[in-house]
Formats: C-alpha cells, structure tokens, sequence
C-alpha cells in the first residue's frame, strides 16, 4: 500500500473534478454516493496503510515515497514525496474515517439543497488538502495544504453565499487565517534560509546535531506558531472560528473535527524537533493554549447559540491540544486531537440534527425563528431519542469522565504539565476542565431536559432526523466511549499504546528535550481525582441550576449583570478589532482616495489627458483641408531645412 500512498489524497480530488464538472448531470443521489464513496474508499486504504506500518518493526516505521521533482530552481528543489510515519498515518486515518461519517451525514442533512452538487464537492476539495497537508513529506507540500484548507473552509463558510451575513463570515475567516499563515511563511522563509533545505528529514538531521544560535530557531518557531494560532483558532487569532457557525452544520464539523482546527496542532507535532530546541517557544505555547482554553471557556458559560457553545468548546479544547506541545507532551496532544474529532464531530452532527428537526417543525408551523437559540429548546430527549442519548454520550466524554475518551487524553496533558515543570498552566487547564463540564451540561440540560419553550404548535411536528442522519451519531457514539482506551495510563492499568506508537514520530525531540520532568505515581493519583472531581462537580453544577432550580442562573445573572454582559459580548474582542483593524484601514483607505488618489494620482493622470488635448488642439488648426496651406508649410519646411543645412 506505501507504493501507492498517492491514491489516497488523490481519491476526494477526483471525487472534487466529477461532482463539480458533472454534477448537475449526474443527480443529487449520484453526487451523494460519489463524495461519500471516494472518502470511504479513502479510509480503507488508510487503514490498509496504517495495518501496513504497523507490521514493521519500530526503528523502522517510516515510509517516504518519492514521485517526482515538483521544483528545481538553483539550490532549491522540492520532490513531490509523501510520508507515512505514525503520526501521519494516525492524521490520515482520523481525517479520512470522521470525514467519511460526515459525508454520510451530510447525504440528509443537505437533501433539497439546489447546491447540492457544489457542497459535495467542496467538500471532497477540502478532506483532499488535508490530506496533502498530514501527508507531504517536506514544507512546501504542507503549505499547499494549509492554504488549500484555508481557501476550502471560505467556500465552505459562506456556501449559502446570497445570505450577507455568511458571506461576510466567509471573508473574514478567510482574512484572519491570511494573517497567521504570513507568520508560517516567514518561519518557511527562515528554515530555508538557516538549514538549505525544505524537507522534514533534512531539517530534523540538522536540528539533531545544531550548534548554531538559539534565536535563530527560537524567531523560527514562534513564527511558524504564529501561523498555527490562526488556522488552530487560539489567542489573538482566534475570532474567525465562531462566526463559522454561518456554514451547513456538517461543515462546522469537518472544520472543527477532524480537518482544518487540527492543522496547527499537527503542524507543532510535526516540527517537535525544531520545538525541542526552542525551550521559550513552548512555554509560550503551553500558556496561549492554556490562557484560550479558559478564555474561551468563560465566553461558552453564557452563550445561547447552540453551534457558537460548540465552537467556544472547539477553541478552549485546542487550547489543551497546544498545552500538550507546549509542555512536551507531544503524543498526548495528537491523542486528545484524535479523541476530540470523535465527540466534538457527534456534537456537531447532533447539534445538526436538532436544527434540523426544529427547522422542519417552523415550516410546518409557518414560523420564522431561530432554531439554534438554546432558549427556545427544551423536552427534546422525548421526541429525538438517538440523538439525545448520543449527544449526551459526547457531553461526557468532553467533561472528562471516565472511562469515556476525552478522560484519559486530556488528564494527560494536565498531568503532564504538572510533572513538566508548569503547575500554574496545569491548574488553569484543571479550572477549565470544569467550566466544560459546566457548560456542556448546560447545554445538554436547556436542549433536551424541561419542557418544550418554543410555540405550541411547532412542538407536534417535531421528530428525529433519518437514519442516514442518526445511523453517524451511533458510530461517533461508539468511538467517543471507546476511542481513548487506546491511551490509557500506566496507573490505570493501561500501557498508553498510543503513546508508544506515536513515539518514533517524536524520538528527536524527545533526544533534544530539556523537560524531562519527574513521575510520581501518587502525584498523577492526585491531578486525577481533582481533574475529575472538578468535571463533577460541573455537571452538577448545571443540573442544580438548570434542572431543580432554573431560577438560580437569573438571580445570579442579575448579581452580576457587569459580568455576563461581559461574557455575553465576549469580552468586546470582535469591537475592539473593528476598530483597531477594520475601521481603522478603511479610514486610512478613505484618506489615501481623498489625499493621494484624486489630487496626485487622477490629477496625474487628467494632467496628461489635458496636455494631450491641448495639443492635439493646436495641431488641428494646422489641418485647414487648404491645398494652399499645406503647400505653404511645406515651402517654410524646406527653406527652415535648407537654412539649417546652409548655417552649420
């Protein structure tokens, strides 16, 4: 199967080519059943890849295919290779197998669509560049990558582009990953210029043995970190990501599952050689991720948007991803990476399926409204049972609670914060464990416990989504419980297989490390039972204020109106901006048309055309049409050129 590793990016782009070019043609079950089947098709050779590696022995579990020279250009030149170690074989099994539920899920949730055939291949587009990105074995095929999910999540966003407001969130999602991806550039420019190479195995060789200044590498990795707060939605890049709930649901999921979130995360795994000597980096790393997560975290305790609680969560959970790298933790933040894509994408796919059952129940109640406004839910564990029962699944396994997966992955990263030298990031990511739990169950308890708070008449038409719809949900059920005991700790009882696994993909770093930190059985005994103690403590939390006493939030709300104003305007992060940034360019844009434009590059340009025109002026009145004239002219012509030549 390493021979022939292309086939599986190149699978969704060929998906991408039909289903754009011949889409409308061929009919939506005919699109339908092609997107889904070139990412199924996809998966399976993944796992063939995957069960491929796993057969070699651990020294030598990495596999690069070289294709072709893609550019050679003096003492550059980029082969066109793809890699297939641990962790790109992880990332592609984790990105094919979501994204495949997702395109199952997708085949309901978007039946009557008219742009059917566009979002499928869109869709295929983007799984395809992601992908490349995990795949490529040097700089430059990561960055087609990145930039293609980039472009892919602006089309995606605003899919229903007539809607302003989708259109708007598109372009702006589009613009703020712009500006962390000339971070990454900077940082590419720089490993180039430093190393002479552009390849993986060539820059880790050399990052192996440096003896060069430490800045240099330190400029370098806050550079390319730079660049993954922007496509990973952390601290300050992060204010595209909410807004992004403007696309179809099952996007939201692709975007902040499996596919483009994860980017930066990966992008930090991958470079963990370069990371390793750059000791400053990583704590700046540790504390943006710990610093977003509860930020973020604070900004969901309030929120009434279904679809923006989740996209808080997205952010605050990739803040432990980050926490992870920071600390040294490599393999326990791919880990939580992997069981994040489970029960954040079963969150969005049930979040779909509740919009979806209130969207149908306005319709057939010929009522305009909101049905992702969290106020107006309540009482539908009665009516959508698969998805509530799944949904809440997912609510466990992001709070914390074992044996469910997000437990054993995100107790690893607190731990190891503790155990690496950094107490105060793993108390902070302890504080916002809790405030998950808080408001994951708060999200639970006003969408599915109480009664129904909407109209009357909409609540008889309400009913669960299809089985193509619900059928994924049970799948990402399933591994949300299930997908971390791949990861279980010694102490547990467990040999962290995945730990082990991925190890060959961070042996350098992990040669290079300065933070190698202490192990105490008891200690990790300790951050356990308060990690988990802190998520219960935040569910009941919630159910006391939303299930036996929902009156408790607004008399606590009212004692501090300061507060959830300022939680509720998210910390007026998206006005300062405005103002900072956007109002500010198009004021100096309004300044520069009414100073330089109009007076000096028009008055340029008009002051030629009047020169022209006076010109042209006073040779038209040589041109009489008088045979008489021109033989004048001529006459005065010859006796000027003859004086001319008779004088010199």
């Amino acid at each position: 199967m390493s021979n022939h590793l292309y086939l599986i990016p190149l699978l969704p782009l060929a998906g991408f080519l039909i289903n754009g070019l011949l889409g409308r043609k061929l009919g939506d079950k005919a699109v339908g059943f092609i997107g889904s089947a070139v990412i199924g098709i996809a998966f399976v050779l993944s796992v063939a890849a995957f069960v491929e590696l796993l057969g070699l022995p651990v020294h030598e579990r990495h596999i690069d295919r070289t294709f072709f020279t893609w550019l050679a250009a003096g003492s550059l030149e980029v082969p066109f290779g793809l890699l297939l170690d641990p962790l790109s074989a992880l990332m592609i099994l984790v990105v094919s197998g979501v994204s495949f539920i997702i395109h199952i899920y997708s085949i309901g949730y978007m039946h009557g669509d008219p742009g059917y055939p566009r979002y499928f291949s869109f869709l295929n587009l983007f799984v395809f560049f992601m992908l490349l990105l995990v795949l490529g074995d040097n700089y430059p095929i990561m960055f087609i990558g990145w930039e293609g999910v980039g472009l892919c999540s602006y089309l995606l966003i605003g899919f229903w582009f007539t809607d302003e407001a989708r259109a708007t969130a598109g372009k702006k999602a589009f613009i703020v990953n712009r500006v962390g991806d000339f971070g990454f550039l900077i940082g590419l420019f720089l490993i180039f210029a430093t190393f002479g190479t552009l390849s993986y195995a060539g820059v880790s060789e050399q990052a192996r043995y440096w003896v060069g200044p430490g800045s240099v590498i330190f400029w370098i990795t806050l550079c390319m970190f730079f660049g993954a707060t922007g496509k990973s939605a952390q601290i300050p890049l992060y204010v595209w990501l909410p807004d992004a709930m403007a696309g179809p649901t099952p996007v939201s999921a692709l975007i902040h599952a499996a596919t483009m979130v994860t980017a930066g995360v990966y992008m930090v795994a991958r470079n963990s050689f370069l990371f390793a000597l750059a000791p400053a980096t990583l704590s700046i790393i540790a504390w943006v991720g710990v610093l977003t997560a509860i930020f973020a975290a604070t900004i969901a305790l309030v929120n009434n948007d279904i679809k923006k609680v989740l996209a808080y969560s997205t952010i605050s959970q990739l803040g432990y991803m980050f926490v992870g790298c920071g600390v040294g933790a490599y393999a326990a933040g791919i880990t939580h990476l992997m069981t994040h894509a489970f029960f954040k994408a079963l969150l969005f796919l049930g979040a779909g399926s509740v919009i979806h059952a209130i969207q149908h129940a306005h319709e057939r109640a010929g009522f305009v409204g909101d049905p992702q406004d969290i106020r107006y839910m309540g009482g539908l564990r009665r009516k959508l049972p698969t998805t509530y029962w799944t949904f809440a699944v997912a609510c466990v396994a992001i709070a914390g609670i074992p044996p469910f997966s997000g437990f054993f992955s995100k107790d690893e990263i607190i731990w190891r914060s503790f155990a690496g030298g950094h107490p105060a990031v793993g108390v902070v990511a302890m504080i916002a464990a809790g405030l998950t739990a808080f408001y994951m169950f708060r999200l639970l308890y006003l969408t599915f416990h109480g009664g129904w708070r909407g109209r009357r008449d909409q609540a008889d038409h309400l009913h669960e989504s299809p089985p193509v719809m619900t059928m994924p949900l049970v799948v990402l059920g399933l591994l949300s419980i299930v997908g971390g005991w791949v990861a279980i700790p010694h102490v547990l009882g467990g040999g962290m297989r995945l730990e082990h696994f991925l190890a060959p993909s961070f042996r350098i770093a992990e040669e290079l490390s300065v933070m190698h930190g202490h192990h105490s059985v008891s200690a990790e005994y300790l951050v356990m039972i308060l990690s988990v103690a802190l998520a219960v403590g935040g569910i009941l939390w919630a159910r006391a204020w939303y299930i036996r006493n929902p009156e408790a939030p607004k008399r606590a709300l009212a004692r501090a109106k300061w507060l959830y104003r300022l939680l509720l305007n998210k910390y007026y992060v998206d006005e300062i901006y405005d103002y900072a940034f956007v109002q500010t360019t198009l004021a100096f844009g309004d300044g520069a048309w009414r100073w330089f434009d109009i007076p000096i590059v028009d008055g340029l340009v008009n002051g030629l055309a009047k020169l022209v025109g006076w010109m042209g002026m006073v040779i038209r009145r040589v041109q009489t049409g008088l045979v008489s004239n021109y033989a004048l002219m001529m006459a005065i012509g010859i006796i000027l050129v003859v004086g001319y030549m008779v004088w010199k």
